[in-house]
């Protein structure tokens, strides 16, 4: 009966052990999720294939200036204690601290796009494309049409459309 209990308690230390380990990850790794909830955005949620061409046709200017805007609001809001960040040994305004760390988001963003463009995420990354929408170029919605001779009405024939359009109603 002594080793069944031994058996027990040491089965309990061991759950405590497992917890106390759980515990400290969890500890360690809650500062950290905002960052790899940015990561993981920038990373997986967004389409770089088309985003990169819109940052080249001339978007970095959009986002250049939502980096100077956060900067700003960001360092009014929530000025440093002292005035100071404290930066790699550097100690560094408060404008410029923010300057920093909103440069260093917006190119861990980029690296994530080109992480995902070289295929370093694999299928977790993968946006299947859209269909392009049809125009038949009848200048007019053909969804209020419920087949009962509203084609008549307007000169049209009366089984204009409904052929072309059944694939409107399968889906």
């Amino acid at each position: 009966m002594d080793a069944f209990l031994q058996l027990v308690t040491s089965i309990l230390q061991l759950l405590q052990a497992i917890l106390q380990v759980l515990l400290s990850l969890i500890n360690v790794a809650v500062p950290w999720l905002p960052l790899l909830a940015w990561i993981g955005f920038w990373g997986l949620a967004v389409n770089w294939t088309k985003a990169f061409p819109i940052l080249r046709r001339g978007g970095y200017f959009g986002v250049l200036l939502l980096m100077f805007v956060a900067v700003l609001v960001w360092g009014s809001v929530a000025p440093p204690e002292g005035g100071l960040h404290f930066l790699l040994g550097l100690s560094v305004s408060n404008y410029t601290g923010k300057f920093l760390y909103v440069t260093m988001l917006a190119c861990i963003a980029l690296l994530c796009g080109s992480a995902q463009l070289n295929g370093a995420f694999g299928r977790l990354a993968e946006f299947p494309e859209e269909p392009a929408a049809e125009d038949h170029g009848h200048g007019h919605d053909h969804g209020h049409d419920n087949g009962h001779g509203h084609d008549h009405e307007h000169g049209h024939g009366g089984d204009h459309g409904h052929a072309s359009h059944a694939h409107a109603h399968a889906h």
